[in-house]
């Protein structure tokens, strides 16, 4: 049976969608279960994950001759659900424009100021841009690597705005500041080591 090497910018979703299932029988088929322990969520893999793509199942329907017969295909959307702050206050109420592989969408952020907005599985980059502050952030869809690797712990911590440097899963003095200052806003032991209790705080406050 064939298994899929994942790339960077892949999830369980587009990776459904590339090969015409819903992402929960791939990602509940018992073969990819050692992933599914590996990983615990669906939309954040690693390059180099291997995912089992089982055999498709074909599904018979009896109707009768001569009639006319209507079948509703399901829909597979995922939704892009952000926050937006500054400095740790919710832009709340704030109109925005999203732009989505071309596709634009105007809205309002909401009291917590999040975002939430169906997409294709497959999205790869957008932009939002806020009109009145003229400000505008890209974002590369599904690039998000695991929080256990180096490169995820270091794209949280500067999606966060803890982090300037490079995500490159290299450890550097700009990295050990960054942790050190996230450790202190959050009443951690300020040590700058990436230690568990660090990074299951970062997972906390950054979500999934």
């Amino acid at each position: 049976m064939p298994e899929y090497t994942v790339k960077q910018g892949d999830c369980i979703s587009s990776i459904a969608y590339r090969y015409g299932f819903f992402p929960d029988t791939i990602w509940n088929d018992p073969k990819n279960s050692e992933l599914k322990r590996k990983r615990k969520d669906p939309n954040v893999l690693a390059p180099g994950d291997l995912v089992y793509i089982p055999d498709k199942r074909i599904k018979e329907v009896s109707g009768a001759t001569e009639q006319r017969h209507r079948f509703r295909k399901k829909g597979v959307p995922e939704k892009l659900v952000i926050q937006f702050k500054n400095n740790d206050e919710a832009r709340a109420n704030e109109a925005y424009v999203l732009d989505i592989d071309g596709e634009l969408t105007e809205g309002t952020t909401d009291g917590d100021g999040k975002v939430e907005i169906p997409i294709v599985p497959n999205a790869k980059k957008a932009t939002i841009m806020f009109p009145e502050s003229g400000d505008d952030y890209e974002l590369d869809l599904g690039d998000l690597d695991p929080i256990t690797d180096v490169s995820g712990v270091q794209a949280r911590l500067q999606n966060l705005g803890f982090f300037k440097g490079e995500v490159d899963g290299k450890s550097s003095n700009e990295f050990e500041q960054g942790i050190r200052a996230f450790q202190e806003r959050h009443k951690l032991e300020a040590t700058g080591n990436l230690d568990d209790a660090t990074r299951n705080k970062i997972q906390d406050i950054y979500g999934k």
